[in-house]
């Protein structure tokens, strides 16, 4: 499975309550901690402007926060016609210690596209980006999913960029970790794959077989989303 979730495509609207819309320096980001060159290049020659566009928190829309989700910020990254790379978000996302969804467009086609950010310690910890596929710029929003509490909405919102489906009870930091995993098998099982064709003798060649189908199995326990419901 891709790591982009392209089959969908989730374009929030977000509260106007929640509005902030202010622009901060690309230059606030090289502030924190060691950027290196190349990526401070990135930020001038991919974007045109970062907007702090929302802050989704309790005095705005009336969602308590807690610790872990104090609140919910939304970038929106307006690029010089193309594309942001994972690790120019990554540094936007070390240096804001609230856990942030991106709206990056290019002018006619915009993506969401988010970490699972766990808060606490020195920096914040990240897992992967998932991110929605290119959507018109003025393509339909859909309402925010209806939650109790800033947590849960946050997991919900990073739910629906997944590119599996989750497991009942099975928590968003839970699904990196099983995509994780997939991910690692998958590229094993192509690895064995060219191993097997290049192979000449007969012994090798059934031990190889063994591994690609052992790994098989359990990448198909690890993407089937209900496992339970199996005798």
């Amino acid at each position: 499975m891709a790591d982009t979730a392209e089959d969908i495509g989730v374009l929030y609207r977000w509260p106007a309550t929640a509005a902030f819309g202010r622009t901060v320096s690309k230059t606030k980001f090289h502030e924190h901690g060691n950027v290196r060159t190349a990526l401070r290049e990135k930020f001038v020659a991919d974007i045109q402007r970062i907007t702090w566009a929302y802050k989704l928190a309790d005095t705005t829309m009336r969602l308590h926060g807690t610790a872990s989700v104090p609140e919910i910020q939304i970038f929106a990254i307006e690029t010089k016609g193309g594309d942001v790379t994972a690790d120019v978000l990554t540094a936007i996302d070390r240096s804001v210690h609230f856990p942030i969804i991106f709206e990056v467009t290019d002018g006619k086609r915009v993506r969401t596209v988010a970490a699972h950010k766990a808060l606490g310690g020195s920096a914040p910890r990240l897992g992967p980006y998932f991110t929605t596929q290119w959507l018109p710029i003025d393509a339909t929003r859909r309402p925010l999913p209806t939650t109790l509490d800033l947590p849960s909405l946050y997991e919900a919102i990073l739910v629906s960029l997944l590119p599996i489906e989750t497991r009942p009870g099975e928590t968003v930091s839970d699904a990196t970790g099983r995509m994780e995993r997939v991910r690692k098998l998958r590229r094993e099982i192509v690895s064995l794959e060219k191993q097997l064709r290049a192979e000449l003798q007969l012994n090798r060649k059934i031990e190889i077989r063994r591994q690609i189908k052992e790994r098989t199995q359990v990448l198909t326990e690890l993407t089937d989303p209900a496992p339970s419901d199996r005798g």
